[in-house]
């Protein structure tokens, strides 16, 4: 039976959260002065920022600092909306720490942020039903947050749900929207028509850096490719917004900027990332911390090229 894809939704106003990337000095220090502009500038642009994300390191981060985040973040953004991970570090086998996801979520939510349920080995090496399970428990002390499905490619504790999982995570109400990374557009256009049965009032995030234009049916996003260029991100939501066809060849530039920053190793975009916003005279150094995976320096040529393009169209 040949798939059919969802209706493409014009006009739509698209919530955009990007996730912030943290740069760091020398490869060992936070940057937090370049981290502090780059999440104004999210802000800015009118976009949703999103911290202690896989783009901020949350997995090479120590409590210290993501707490320090926190602080930042809820300066910065006052009484504006803001995402933040609530991340369990753990081992393979090891036992599903309710716990200590709702002592995160409850952190989070203290700082004013909603809070973004991040895969764990303890977690997602249940079954299906169990995770449900711990997501009501995590719910029952926990008033807003946003699930999150996440291919292994991007991290080894990742789980991408099955569709009748997915459908219980919409029956809790404290879940209002859920991230979905999978890189591939079926099963996230499988979501969209589920949400749409069921509660249409979900968010579906996209995560799909590779397909960045799953906006057009229906999806809003939680993306790391937004972090490369939250203005033009935020210009090619409004140009959907208002039917204006430049929508589709300012998409195009991102999504090649997508191809290629995201190839493997993916976890290396978080590089890409540090080394495009370098280019931009937005960070003062691309180094990535200690254990995270690197780009060659070859690829400048081509984050130039595209940061030139991308000047180039939205100009028009």
């Amino acid at each position: 039976m040949p798939v059919v894809a969802p209706a493409v939704i014009p006009d739509r106003k698209i919530t955009g959260i990007s996730a912030v990337l943290l740069p760091f000095l020398e490869g060992t220090e936070v940057d937090w002065q370049g981290w502090e502009s780059h999440l104004v500038r999210t802000l800015d642009a009118g976009l949703v920022p999103a911290v202690n994300m896989d783009t901020g390191y949350i997995n090479l981060t120590d409590r210290s600092t993501q707490r320090e985040v926190l602080e930042r973040t809820q300066k910065l953004v006052g009484d504006q909306w803001y995402v933040a991970g609530a991340f369990i570090s753990d081992q393979p086998d090891a036992s599903c720490d309710v716990d200590g996801y709702r002592e995160q979520a409850m952190l989070i939510h203290q700082h004013g942020g909603t809070p973004v349920i991040f895969p764990s080995f303890g977690l997602t090496g249940q079954s299906d039903e169990e995770i449900i399970a711990a997501y009501r428990q995590i719910a029952a002390e926990c008033d807003r947050f946003i699930g999150f499905e996440l291919s292994t490619v991007f991290a080894p504790f990742g789980k991408v749900f099955s569709l009748d999982a997915y459908r219980e995570m919409l029956q809790i109400p404290q879940c209002i929207g859920a991230k979905h990374s999978s890189l591939q557009r079926i099963p996230e256009w499988e979501r969209l028509k589920l949400r749409d049965d069921v509660r249409p009032d979900f968010k579906v995030f996209t995560g799909n850096d590779l397909a960045v234009d799953m906006v057009k049916y229906g999806s809003d996003y939680l993306l790391g490719l937004s972090s490369f260029a939250p203005d033009f991100f935020a210009q090619r939501d409004a140009l959907w917004e208002a039917n204006d066809a430049r929508f589709f060849e300012l998409n195009d530039v991102l999504q090649y900027l997508g191809e290629f920053t995201f190839r493997s190793p993916v976890p290396a975009y978080r590089h890409s990332c540090a080394q495009f916003l370098k280019l931009r005279g937005q960070i003062a150094d691309s180094r990535p911390p200690q254990g995270a995976p690197c780009r060659p320096d070859t690829d400048l040529e081509i984050l130039q090229k595209l940061l030139t393009r991308l000047k180039d169209v939205s100009s028009r």
